[in-house]
């Protein structure tokens, strides 16, 4: 008998050194992956002209910005943020919410890519675990393609997912102009000389400089008849 307990304490014991011998690893790889993360929204949202650096380093509200950046509600992000955080461990269930974030976050992505000029199988990087994020905000980051808010209309344009927030200092994409709801715009219209237009929009036809032409006349009336015999041409005599 005292020999199990003695075994018992001795595993628990063994156990607890483990524990307290991999959380630091735990919480430092965790907190690099924080700061790496933070550090590529921060470049990302320099590209985009979102005003205030800060708005990469507080956790949830990044991932909002990002979202509006790309097409999607920042509340449906913060949604599914919370879905997967609380729920996923729910019996039965849990694995439907285990992915809403990656979901959330991969519409984004796709968005802030095309943005950026990438293609949409670079999200297919988000399947590997853990370092798949990190390697397509690396790349977004550090990418030298100009930042162009004028691609094609997102597919859940007129959804619940759409973006119509306004938010202070986070540029107003296209997409979120274009909806009910979102005012103001953050984009100028493209400069002269440009054949770019927003989606659906049409320049009007061109207009004649004034004076170019000059103002039709006025219609005449019609002369009356005359009632009076034509002149003879005969000698009086």
């Amino acid at each position: 008998m005292p020999d199990y307990y003695d075994g018992g304490g001795a595993g628990a014991g063994a156990l607890l050194a483990l524990v307290l011998l991999v959380l630091p690893v735990i919480l430092l790889f965790a907190l690099a992956g924080y700061i790496i993360t933070s550090f590529f929204l921060m470049k990302i949202f320099d590209k985009a002209g979102v005003q205030g650096r800060w708005r990469a380093w507080v956790p949830f509200y990044r991932e909002m910005v990002f979202a509006k950046l790309g097409d999607l509600s920042p509340w449906v992000m913060l949604g599914a943020i919370l879905a997967t955080g609380v729920l996923s461990n729910v019996p039965g269930i849990g694995f439907i919410f285990a992915y809403l974030a990656i979901a959330a976050l991969a519409l984004a992505s796709w968005r802030v890519g095309l943005k950026l000029g990438k293609d949409w199988p670079l999200v297919l990087l988000y399947i590997i675990p853990g370092i798949g994020q990190l390697i397509w905000l690396g790349i977004a980051a550090f990418t030298h393609s100009p930042w162009n808010p004028r691609v094609q209309p997102a597919p859940w344009r007129t959804s619940f997912l759409r973006d119509t927030t306004v938010w202070q200092g986070v540029p107003v994409q296209p997409d979120a102009q274009a909806t009910p709801g979102a005012a103001g715009g953050g984009y100028a219209p493209p400069p002269a000389g440009s054949s770019a237009s927003p989606a659906g929009d049409y320049p009007p036809p061109p207009s004649a400089p004034a004076g170019a032409y000059p103002p039709p006349a006025p219609p005449q009336p019609a002369s009356p008849p005359t009632t009076e015999p034509p002149a003879s041409d005969a000698p009086r005599s």
